[in-house]
C-alpha cells in the first residue's frame, strides 16, 4: 500500500491522453485479443461499456466530454479467450447527424443550428419550436429485467442487444413516469427491483425530485414502473443537478447540491440559437448542501430535520449503510460550488499537459468524504456532537433552528488527485457496512491509475503504468467467495504508443496485481460507465 499517493504524482508531458478523445470507427465484427498472463477460468461473460466515439460530425466539432456520439463496447471472455467489439448506438442524434453530415440535435455542451440551406421561414420556425431533447445514450448501460439499456440523463433510454450490440428501440420514459429524466446510476435491490431518481417539473411550475421503482421480472418492467417517493425542491424554479443517490436497507439518501438547473433559463434558452444544456446550470454559492434521508415508506420522510453541510459538487455516491442508529454516507466530492463540468470541455482535456494542469488548479478540489447522519434526534441534544460511532471522526451538531450541521471525515485526499468512478462489491455490500472501494484515479482530470481504498483504515493500493489511461474498474466477485475483496477488477486501458494500443486489464482485487491483459489492435476512446454481464 502507498500512503495517500503523495509519492506517485504522475506527469504526462507526452499528452497521450488526447488519443482517448479522438473519433474512431465501429467494427464490422469482433476482433481477437492477444492475452498475456492467465484469465481466471471462472471468468466468462461480457464487459459492456459506454462512452463517446465520434467527436465531430462533418466539420462541426462536439465541445464537451458528454457530447460525442454514443459508442457501445464489448469485451467477451470465454474459455480463456477474449474478443473486442464496438458499435455506434443508432440514436436519432446519430442517424440524423450521419444523414445531414452536421450536428442536428443539441448535445450537453454543443448547440445544433438549423440547416443553413433551408429557407428563412423554416429556419425561423425551428428557433421557436424549441430544441429537441437528445437521445445520445453515452453514459452507462445496465440491465432492466431481461433487457439491456444504454442511458444518459434525459428521458430517452435505448434498448441494445448485448450480443450483437444492435440498437433495438428508443424508449421515452415520460410515457410511463412523471419525470423529465433519470440518473444513469440506478440501484438494484436483492430481488431485482430497480430504483432511480429524477427531476420532475410538475403542475404550475412546481418542482420535485421523484424516486422511481421498476419492478423485477415482468415481461415489460418499464410499463409497470411507478413513482414511490416525491421530495420537494428547496428552490422552486431551481432543482439541483442529480447524478446519483444512495440506498440502504431502509433509506434513500439524496444530496441537494449547490449546482442548480435554472428552469426558466432552460425553457427560454431552448428557443435561443446556440444555447446548450450547460448554459442552464448555475451555482448557488450561498446555499451549502442539504441532504435528506427518506424512508422507503413514503410517509416516513425525515422532514423535521434538515441535514446541512458546506458546499460541494457531487457526482458519485460510493455506498451508504445503517449502523447503530446512524446512516453512514460515503461520497466522491469536489469542494465548493463551482461546477466541475465546466472543466470537462474537450479543449480543456486535450490541451498540452502544462495547460491541463493550469486549468485543474482553478477547478474545485476532489475529496472522498464520509458523512454520518443521526436518525434519533432530541431537542435537548442541541450544540452537542450527536455521532458516537467509535470508528469515525465525522460529526453532526443540532442547531437551534432544527438543522443538523454535518462535518465529514476525509477518507482520501491528494492535491488534484481524484478518486472517482467508484465501484464496490455491489451484489454483496450495497447498503451494508463495507471496507473496500475501487476507483479511477484522476490527476488533473486525466485518468491515469486505478486505486483501491480501504474506507475503514484509509489505506490505498495503486495500479499504474507509464502512458496508460484506464477506465472505471468494475468488480466481479470470485464464485463462492467469502472475503469482500475476493474477485477481479476489469478496466479498459488505453496505451496510445503501444503496438496494440488498448487492452482489457484484469487485476486481482485483493492485491491490485495484474492477472492478465488482453491487447487489441485498435484505439478505444474514453468510456464512462458500464456493466459486467456474466
Amino acid at each position: 500500500p502507498t500512503d495517500h499517493l503523495e509519492s506517485c504524482f504522475v506527469e504526462h508531458p507526452a499528452a497521450g491522453y488526447r488519443k482517448i478523445f479522438e473519433s474512431v470507427e465501429e467494427l464490422t465484427e469482433p476482433i481477437p485479443a492477444k492475452i498475456t498472463g492467465v484469465v481466471p477460468s471462472w471468468l466468462g461473460g461480457s464487459l459492456l461499456r459506454m462512452g463517446p466515439g465520434l467527436f465531430e460530425v462533418g466539420d462541426e466539432p462536439f465541445h464537451h466530454m458528454f457530447d460525442g456520439l454514443a459508442l457501445v463496447h464489448k469485451f467477451d471472455l470465454k474459455n480463456g479467450q477474449v474478443t473486442y467489439y464496438r458499435k455506434f448506438i443508432r440514436s436519432d442524434s446519430y442517424v440524423r447527424a450521419m444523414t445531414e453530415n452536421r450536428v442536428v440535435i443539441t448535445e450537453f455542451g454543443t448547440a445544433a443550428y438549423p440547416d443553413p440551406c433551408k429557407n428563412i421561414f423554416s429556419r425561423f420556425f425551428t428557433y421557436f419550436r424549441g430544441a429537441e431533447v437528445t437521445d445520445n445514450c453515452l453514459v452507462n448501460i445496465y440491465p432492466i429485467g431481461e433487457d439491456f439499456y444504454a442511458v444518459t440523463e434525459t428521458n430517452y433510454i435505448t434498448k441494445v442487444d448485448p450480443d450483437s450490440l444492435e440498437t433495438l428501440k428508443k424508449v421515452d420514459l415520460c410515457k410511463y413516469l412523471s419525470v423529465n429524466g433519470l440518473t444513469a446510476h440506478p440501484h438494484t435491490d436483492t430481488d431485482g427491483t430497480i430504483y432511480n431518481i429524477g427531476n420532475c417539473f410538475g403542475k404550475n411550475m412546481s418542482l420535485a425530485y421523484n424516486i422511481v421503482k421498476i419492478p423485477p421480472a415482468h415481461k415489460d418492467p418499464i410499463e409497470k414502473s411507478q413513482v414511490v417517493v416525491q421530495l420537494p425542491s428547496s428552490e422552486r424554479l431551481k432543482p439541483s443537478y442529480i447524478h446519483s443517490f444512495g440506498m440502504t436497507d431502509n433509506y434513500f439518501v439524496f444530496v441537494e447540491q449547490p449546482v442548480k438547473i435554472n428552469l426558466l433559463k432552460f425553457l427560454t434558452l431552448w428557443n435561443i440559437r446556440g444555447a446548450t444544456y450547460m448554459d442552464c446550470f448555475e451555482s448557488n454559492d450561498s446555499m451549502g448542501v442539504s441532504r435528506s434521508g427518506v424512508n422507503d415508506d413514503p410517509a416516513g420522510y425525515l422532514s423535521s430535520h434538515k441535514f446541512r453541510t458546506s458546499a460541494f459538487n457531487l457526482f458519485h455516491h460510493i455506498n451508504a449503510y445503517e449502523d447503530e442508529g446512524y446512516v453512514i454516507v460515503d461520497l466522491c466530492t469536489w469542494k465548493g460550488h463551482d461546477f466541475v463540468y465546466n472543466y470537462l470541455y474537450l479543449a480543456n482535456l486535450k490541451g498540452e499537459w502544462e495547460e491541463v494542469k493550469r486549468a485543474a488548479l482553478r477547478a474545485p478540489q476532489p475529496e472522498v468524504r464520509r458523512y454520518v447522519l443521526p436518525l434519533d434526534i432530541h431537542r435537548e441534544d442541541q450544540g452537542k456532537n450527536l455521532v458516537s460511532l467509535s470508528y469515525t471522526t465525522a460529526t453532526a451538531v443540532l442547531h437551534s433552528d432544527g438543522t443538523i450541521w454535518l462535518e465529514p471525515e476525509v477518507l482520501f485526499s491528494g492535491p488534484r488527485q481524484a478518486f472517482e468512478f467508484p465501484q464496490i462489491n455491489y451484489s454483496q455490500y450495497r447498503g451494508k457496512k463495507y471496507s473496500f472501494a475501487y476507483g479511477l484515479g484522476l490527476t488533473h482530470f486525466i485518468p491515469d491509475r486505478i486505486v483501491k481504498l480501504n474506507v475503514q483504515t484509509k489505506e490505498t493500493w495503486v495500479w499504474q503504468e507509464e502512458e496508460c489511461y484506464p477506465s472505471e474498474p468494475l468488480f466481479v466477485p470470485t464464485p463462492g467467495a467469502t472475503e469482500e475483496d475476493d474477485g477481479v477488477l476489469l478496466s479498459v486501458v488505453v496505451k496510445p504508443g503501444a503496438e496494440r494500443p488498448s487492452f482489457l486489464l484484469i487485476l486481482d482485487a485483493m492485491k491490485l496485481t495484474e492477472l492478465a491483459r488482453a491487447d487489441v489492435n485498435t484505439i478505444i476512446p474514453v468510456t464512462l460507465h458500464g456493466t459486467y454481464k456474466p
